[in-house]
């Protein structure tokens, strides 16, 4: 990718309830040239907002309409009743939607949910959206199921909640439009998720890191050196004996050295042995 083929940022658009911290924050230590523009987008709107181009990729919520995207599910959340502090259900770990078979049961219009039978007793009108029935459930009228995201997402001091066993689930997946070949930050941010290294072939290629240069081991010394060197000093003593041998010596005890020569001072001639005194 040349510099001009670079965009001015990777948008990103996720629903409420998904924290892609994580993700923008790899994103940024590996693509620090390319910022990440991050928009929040309703459940219902944010298949528009890809398909119109308004976002390159988007965490959403299943299912997904396969005709035109691409989706890859990443993870699946717990389901949640909310309920006032001091209800009933707050005393227990765990509740089934028979236990809320007396209730009022919200369901919004942006419910995520996909409710084949609604729980509890149905309620006059749907409020517009999660945040109006969770303050419904705060005045003391009614609960809310939704996932735990979206429980987390609106938490309030007066309120709790509790798992539902067998209530539907909501699954979390990136999407984003179908395109070929896919862009290569799209590919990029796709392995951002799936977990891939920084060192993957996939997406945008990384400068390699460059081999460090070799340190030249010291050259030895060679006979012009100090005091002559190695070799004069090998030339200098390649005369004397080793130590604790005498040189020459032959088996009689008489001297064998070279005639005329012996020890410092000149040795006696005519090979006789030296006087002590």
């Amino acid at each position: 990718m040349t510099g001009s083929e670079v965009p001015h940022a990777f948008r990103l658009a996720y629903v409420p309830g998904v924290t892609p911290a994580k993700w923008v924050r790899i994103w940024n230590e590996r693509l620090p040239d390319v910022p990440l523009t991050l928009a929040q987008v309703s459940s219902a709107e944010v298949f528009g907002v890809l398909r119109a181009g308004d976002a390159d990729a988007g965490f959403v919520r299943l299912p997904v309409d396969r005709t035109d995207l691409s989706a890859i599910p990443l993870y699946t959340e717990t389901t949640v009743v909310v309920v006032p502090k001091d209800h009933l259900v707050a005393a227990a770990e765990e509740v089934t939607t028979e236990d809320l078979a007396d209730e009022v049961v919200w369901h919004p219009l942006d419910d995520t949910l996909g409710w084949e039978k609604l729980p509890g007793q149905p309620a006059i009108e749907r409020p517009a959206t999660t945040a109006d029935a969770i303050e419904l459930v705060a005045a003391g009228v009614g609960v809310l199921v939704v996932p735990q995201s979206l429980a987390r997402l609106h938490h309030r001091r007066d309120l709790t909640y509790r798992p539902v066993s067998d209530a539907p689930t909501s699954r979390v997946a990136l999407s984003w439009p179908q395109v070929e070949p896919t862009p290569e930050l799209v590919e990029e941010f796709i392995g951002i998720v799936r977990g891939r290294t920084v060192n993957s072939t996939r997406g945008r290629q990384q400068t390699p890191p460059q081999p460090k240069a070799k340190r030249k081991a010291p050259e030895k010394a060679t006979g012009a050196g100090k005091g002559g060197g190695a070799g004069a000093r090998r030339g200098a003593g390649a005369g004397k004996p080793a130590s604790g041998k005498s040189a020459g010596k032959n088996p009689r005890g008489g001297s064998g050295g070279a005639k005329g020569g012996g020890a410092k001072g000149g040795g006696a001639k005519g090979g006789k042995p030296r006087r002590r005194p």
